[in-house]
């Protein structure tokens, strides 16, 4: 057993219980309710998340009203928080936790682990905070906790090292409080062992047995492997307006964003006169330019380089779906990249 490991429970439970954010996604033990959270939170900031969450559960309350959902609703109440395929993910596996288990959540590591778009961290958070399991939520912040209190230098990108503080944590797990020694864990890297060099040391219950503080190494801790540059695609997106209607086309079922709700879209960055030509050869009937904005957005492995040009239209092609502004705003899930161009 680790023996600085050993020292976390001791300190962090106190600390959990005096200083814990309350979050809604903390006030019960449900499943489904920490399950939609540990989702919801991935790669998503906590403020983010809140309004979503609260929404997304009045909407759709239990598992079963999750596996029935249409899936324009479910997008539409994922609209904004991006990565959809952890929406997509989310409701197979609500089907087969309805289909094949009569609506009862798993309780088992490697049933929890099988449901679509549950990794080892996500299985580790239900386990142990809903049903006492001493399994470790393993992720970037507890990674960044241990490196530091252990001045471990060993690169957290590495599947190996992860694998090493799942087994080391789980070892010092205390009996009967494993829920709350999760969420000490994440509390601690979430608003005292900041990344990006930033420790607030001062506070942190840890501090007496930090190695990453006694050496003057915690500010350079973790230590990651370098990443790749980001690959950057350019692309032309068409505001088409004919009288009150705006055109959307549905996202191939494959690749990113898949499925989803679209303005209309060609490769590369046409002029003006080649975007009226394009709409043209839609068959929209193009009346003039109204106006072109350039923007960008930033994906996990790409950045998008977008132009979108307002063109007035006198025809409506079938190929699109013409939707009027109160469905665009109610209705119609557009992701980010293509709602910053929507001007109400």
């Amino acid at each position: 057993m680790d023996e600085i490991l050993a020292r976390l429970p001791d300190a962090l439970l106190p600390w959990y219980a005096r200083c814990r954010r309350d979050l809604p996604w903390r006030r019960d033990r449900e499943p489904y309710h920490v399950w939609l959270s540990e989702i919801m939170l991935q790669q998503t900031r906590v403020e983010a998340v809140r309004g979503y969450y609260g929404r997304f559960l009045a909407a759709l309350p239990t598992i079963g009203a999750l596996a029935a959902a249409a899936p324009d609703e479910l997008n539409k109440l994922w609209e904004g928080l991006g990565y959809y395929s952890r929406a997509r993910n989310l409701q197979r596996a609500a089907r087969i936790v309805a289909d094949e288990r009569g609506g009862v959540f798993p309780r088992d590591y490697a049933s929890v682990r099988a449901l679509p778009g549950v990794g080892a961290y996500t299985a580790g958070a239900i386990l142990s905070i809903c049903f006492g399991e001493p399994t470790p939520a393993v992720d970037g912040n507890v990674l960044r906790v241990c490196a530091r209190l252990r001045d471990d230098p060993s690169p957290v990108t590495d599947a190996a090292v992860r694998e090493r503080v799942e087994r080391e944590l789980a070892a010092v797990y205390p009996a009967g409080r494993c829920g709350d020694f999760t969420q000490s864990l994440m509390e601690l890297g979430a608003t005292v062992c900041l990344p990006n060099g930033a420790p607030d040391c001062g506070a942190c219950p840890c501090g007496a047995f930090c190695l990453g503080r006694a050496r003057g190494t915690a500010r350079s801790l973790p230590v990651r492997a370098e990443k790749k540059p980001r690959r950057g695609e350019a692309l032309t997106v068409f505001l088409l307006r004919c009288g009150d209607r705006w055109a959307v086309t549905r996202r191939p079922e494959r690749g990113l964003l898949a499925g989803l709700w679209a303005f209309p879209e060609t490769p590369g960055l046409l002029g003006p006169q080649e975007a009226l030509d394009a709409a043209a050869a839609w068959g929209a009937r193009p009346t003039g330019l109204e106006k072109s904005a350039d923007k960008t957005h930033v994906f996990t492995h790409i950045v998008w380089n977008m132009r979108g040009y307002y063109l007035a239209c006198a025809a409506m092609p079938e190929r699109f779906r013409w939707v009027t502004r109160e469905e665009l705003e109610s209705r119609v899930a557009l992701p980010t990249a293509y709602r910053q161009f929507w001007e109400p």
